[in-house]
């Protein structure tokens, strides 16, 4: 480990057990380390970990204190810590391609067949219903849902 990252490292530590969340930590120790680095260039430090940790113990008191005596200014930082339930871009591709999938392996299927699975699958209409629609016995539908979805579980492999 470097002796930067090992004074960083020392400085998180000093956090934590002030009891600062794990999360809000790399953002005090990055501040309170620019804040180092431009008094630095105007004054002389004799131990910058000393001055890292003390900087870095004192933002976190400042940001409890803020947040005590104004809890509604951090109001941004907690929105952006909901957790967003959209799923990411790349998922989403890959959903939409699946489904493009599956609606070609729809296509695939005969049209009576498709339209018994649908009925079954999307609208839950039972197998007796559709049984009286189509002018089938019951097994006949249920065969022709097993079939039609066995065909497209072989069509989506891979997917």
């Amino acid at each position: 480990m470097s002796p930067l990252q090992a004074m960083l490292e020392k400085a998180r530590r000093a956090l934590l057990r002030r009891g600062v969340l794990m999360q809000d930590t790399d953002d005090i120790v990055q501040e309170a380390f620019l804040r180092v680095e431009e008094y630095e260039r105007k004054q002389q430090v004799r131990s910058r970990e000393a001055l890292l940790v003390t900087a870095a113990v004192n933002l976190s008191m400042d940001r409890a204190r803020r947040r005590r005596d104004s809890p509604f200014v951090d109001v941004a930082d907690d929105l952006l810590r909901v957790a967003d339930r959209t799923p990411p871009p790349d998922e989403i591709v890959r959903a939409q391609a699946r489904l493009k999938r599956a609606a070609e392996g729809l296509d695939q299927l005969p049209e009576r067949t498709r339209r018994i699975l649908l009925s079954r699958r999307l609208d839950g209409t039972s197998f007796k219903q559709i049984a009286q629609t189509e002018g089938m016995t019951v097994a006949a539908v249920e065969k022709q849902v097993a079939r039609a979805t066995l065909e497209l579980m072989k069509w989506m492999d891979g997917w």
